[in-house]
């Protein structure tokens, strides 16, 4: 049985609460709309995921070096690192 090696950047998880449980920090902030939301596990920040207009949850990892966010829709857990691209 094979198994895949741990995600080197599950360190970089902390316990957080979401900044803007309301919705996408940025799109709120410009009056954008947003498709999904994705939570950063490192900092709290709530973005809106690749398909939104304005992708503001994968800005976030590129810029602040975040790189694993949380899916924020409801009834969804799953986890996704940007750097490595992959679901962890």
């Amino acid at each position: 049985m094979s198994t895949q090696p741990e995600d080197p950047h599950i360190g970089m998880i902390r316990s957080v609460e979401p900044r803007t449980p309301q919705g996408c920090e940025d799109c709120l902030r410009l009056g954008s709309p947003w498709v999904h939301l994705r939570l950063c596990l490192t900092c709290g920040h709530v973005g809106c995921c690749d398909s939104s207009p304005l992708k503001h949850a994968g800005a976030h990892a590129s810029e602040s070096g975040h790189p694993i966010v949380r899916s924020f829709e409801p009834g969804e857990d799953w986890q996704w690192c940007y750097v490595d691209r992959a679901y962890v």
